[in-house]
Formats: C-alpha cells, sequence, structure tokens
C-alpha cells in the first residue's frame, strides 16, 4: 500500500487528527495512537457518544481502526522520555492540543527535530498557532460559526435563525488538508531529507472551502442577500423544493441543458432564459413555479416523471436512507466487518495498490509493552512505568 513503511505518532483526539491518522493507517502506515492513562480518548466513552456497535461507540470504531495503543502520562518525566524515543524513529508526529501546551510539555517541534531533522511534526487547532484568536477555545461548531457558515444556513428568505450544520465541517475539512501537507512533506523529504512543521487551522480549512461563496465579500464588500445569490436560494436550478408527501427534492445543476430539459418538460419553456442568466430577480418567478409544481406529486411519482430526463437532481434522504442505499455499498462506502460491525469505508481507491481496513481496534494500551520492549525497555522498566502511572 501507499503509506507502508511509514510511522506515524497520533497524540489527536475525537475528530480532525484521528481522521487524518486513520486515512493514513487505511493506507498501510503503522500508525501509533498515544493516549493518557488516566484521561484516554474520549470517543471511546459512551458518556459522550451513546450509540454502540461490537462492544465499541460508533465514533470510536469509525475513526480509531487500525491503530496501535500506546497509553503515556506525558507529565511523567519517563513516558517523555519513551515518547521522544519514539519520535526519534517515527516519520509523522501529530496533535491537537491547544497552541503551547506541546512546548510546557517539552514535545513541541523544535524538541522533536533536534533528535529527528526527518520529522514531519502536524499541529491541527481551532484557529491555528498564529493569530489573535489562537488561544480561543474551540470546537467545529465554533469555527464553522466565525468562518461566516452558520449564518448561511438561515433559510434563503431570512425568516429563521442559523441551524447547526450536523456534519463537522472544519473537523473534516482541515483533516483533509492535514493529511495532504502530510504526504506533500513527506514527497518533497525523499529530496531534501528535512521534514517540515505543518500548522493546520480548523476555522482555515472552512475559510478555504469557500471561494464559490465569496463574491459579495471581496467584489461587493458587503454580506450576501441570499435570494441574489446562486448557492443561497436565488437560483432556481439549486434548490431545495417540498413534494406532496412532505419529502423534499434538491436540484443541483443549472447548465444549460439540464434547464433545457427541466422546464421543456414541465411546458414552461419561457423559464430556460432567465434561469440561465444570473441568480436573483430574473430567477424568483421560476422559483415561485417550481415551489408550486414540486407540490403537485409525491416523490415515487416525481421519481417516474425524472426517469430518463437529463436534469441534475437527487430526493432529499435521511441518514438512515442515505447510508442504506445500494450506491454506498456499490462503492464500499459502508464495509462490513467479519463480526457484522460497519465501517465507513475508503474514499480514496486506487487501482493498483488500493487502500486495505484493519478492522481491529486498539484496546486502550494494548501495545504498550511490546512498544516499549522494540524502544531497549526491559521488562522491569516497563513494569515500574506502569507501577508509577506512567504507562
Amino acid at each position: 500500500m501507499k503509506l507502508e513503511g511509514v510511522k506515524v505518532l497520533d497524540l489527536s483526539v475525537f475528530l480532525p487528527g484521528p481522521a487524518v491518522s486513520l486515512m493514513m493507517a487505511d493506507h498501510g502506515a503503522e500508525v501509533i495512537k498515544i493516549e493518557n492513562p488516566k484521561s484516554p480518548e474520549p470517543t471511546r466513552s459512551t458518556q459522550f457518544f451513546p450509540w454502540q456497535q461490537g462492544g465499541s461507540t460508533v465514533m470510536f470504531r469509525t475513526t480509531q481502526r487500525g491503530k496501535k495503543s500506546l497509553t503515556l502520562n506525558l507529565k511523567d518525566p519517563a513516558a517523555k522520555d519513551a515518547l521522544l524515543k519514539l519520535a526519534a524513529e517515527a516519520d509523522v508526529f501529530l496533535e491537537s492540543y491547544r497552541p503551547g501546551v506541546m512546548q510546557r510539555l517539552g514535545i513541541d517541534y523544535d524538541t522533536v527535530r533536534a533528535i529527528n531533522p526527518g520529522i514531519v511534526y502536524c499541529s491541527i487547532s481551532a484557529f491555528g498557532q498564529t493569530g489573535s484568536w489562537r488561544d480561543r477555545p474551540a470546537h467545529d461548531t465554533a469555527t464553522v460559526a466565525a468562518a461566516g457558515i452558520l449564518d448561511l444556513t438561515r433559510s434563503p428568505e431570512g425568516d429563521t435563525g442559523p441551524a447547526i450544520v450536523g456534519v463537522a465541517m472544519a473537523d473534516l475539512l482541515s483533516s483533509h488538508l492535514a493529511f495532504g501537507g502530510i504526504v506533500m512533506a513527506l514527497y518533497r523529504r525523499q529530496a531534501t531529507g528535512e521534514g517540515d512543521y505543518i500548522d493546520i487551522s480548523m476555522h482555515d480549512s472552512v475559510l478555504n472551502a469557500s471561494p464559490n461563496i465569496v463574491g459579495p465579500v471581496f467584489g461587493g464588500d458587503q454580506a450576501p442577500q441570499r435570494l441574489r445569490e446562486r448557492t443561497h436560494g436565488g437560483n432556481a436550478m439549486l434548490n431545495v423544493y417540498e413534494l406532496k408527501d412532505g419529502s423534499y427534492i434538491a436540484l443541483g445543476g443549472g447548465e444549460h441543458k439540464f434547464v433545457q430539459a427541466l422546464f421543456e418538460g414541465l411546458g414552461r419553456p419561457e423559464f430556460i432564459e432567465p434561469v440561465t442568466g444570473p441568480a436573483g430577480e430574473g430567477h424568483w418567478p421560476a422559483i415561485a413555479f417550481l415551489r408550486e409544481a414540486f407540490r403537485e406529486k409525491t416523490r415515487a411519482e416525481w421519481e417516474t416523471w425524472f426517469a430518463g430526463r437529463d436534469v441534475c437532481w437527487m430526493p432529499v434522504m435521511d441518514l438512515h436512507e442515505a447510508w442504506n442505499s445500494p450506491h454506498v455499498r456499490d462503492r464500499e462506502m459502508r464495509v462490513t466487518d467479519p463480526d457484522g460491525n460497519d465501517h465507513v469505508g475508503i474514499p480514496i481507491k486506487y487501482r493498483n495498490e488500493p487502500g486495505r481496513i484493519d478492522f481491529r481496534l486498539p484496546e486502550l494500551g494494548r501495545d504498550s509493552a511490546a512498544i516499549l520492549r522494540d524502544l531497549g525497555y526491559s521488562a522491569e522498566a516497563i513494569a515500574e512505568m506502569k507501577q508509577a502511572g506512567a504507562i
């Protein structure tokens, strides 16, 4: 697999960092998850993540498979020494603590680089290692709010307040940027022998995902007026419509061929020209028409009507329906292990060297003794560390 031979030390928790190391593990990297024995990975706990399958929380299963578990109390000098010995032979060091914590623990990039110049050290935080917000505590929802995205979840008419997005947008966007940054640094290291430090901000990652919505900000120095913007409700072909049975349909493409197929099929060709034009007032009559027209049939009836027509559309599915779609199984994005437990599949699909899921879950501290033995620790030294609470 693509990342065989790469050793990753993962000190991150929750979602952004673990999602990075999961992608690396699925493609062959050796990932060692490092946890505090007194305060382990929060997603192990059913208190905060109550849904379970096969004796594990679903959240833990879908983010931590295929990794090793090493427990280290990094406030203990012996545990810190063990981590630095491990870092001396690692390729990637991944952490998601608030800025400054790694320095206080004595395991920051400069310290690790001094013993391993080739280390690729990646820090994921809410607002980054610099800037006036760097020390503010935040998880996904707060960073999405600060990027202007929550405000966009109001109705196009502006008669509802912001809504929780549901998907951990900042967590996952930042994890994908971190993954790409790490792989780029590993590639460059082949030529230079030097690693690098990567500063990933969850907030930055959301801003980076916004080029299609910043037109009014950059071009007009103003907030978007929803009913005049193509992605906020002002485009008839990028919109959501209620159906007769209370379900919804989403139109998702405004190219001329889609517009023509829809309105000719509905017997209203006069809407083709305005709807292929800029979003805003020119679309409003068509939007009003579609709101009425779509309420005349049920979802099943509309699915029959759309069959064979070249229109970009999909029904609005709930999560249960979406994850039970035959297409999801066809693409192996929902995978069942030999014990009947579900997993999110591998989205990066190489033809010649595909990833492979290791379904095993890391029991807390399962690999501690073996990893320490490989570092040269004797059985007696390991027992002493355990007795002292270092592991």
